[in-house]
């Protein structure tokens, strides 16, 4: 099954990237997803928010096919 996957700010420079289309397995959470990612990219991220068809969710959330997923470092303001 295939997620469209979306990078912002920082860590859309960190990917080298904006965005892709992964083929994931069935019953993978949103953040199995991104140690996916981090592993395959080479990448060291801790601290990041996770949202699912425009819709922030925990880290265990569970993808579904066509989902679109989107990760973001976490924004202060002031």
């Amino acid at each position: 099954m295939q997620v469209s996957v979306k990078y912002f700010a920082s860590l859309r420079e960190l990917m080298g990237e904006a965005s892709s289309v992964i083929d994931i397995e069935e019953n993978i959470s949103v953040s199995e997803l991104w140690q996916s990612i981090l592993e395959s990219k080479k990448v060291v991220f801790d601290n990041v928010m996770m949202a699912v068809n425009m819709e922030y969710v925990k880290s265990e959330h569970q993808l579904k096919s066509g989902d679109e997923v989107a990760f973001f470092p976490p924004v202060t303001g002031g």
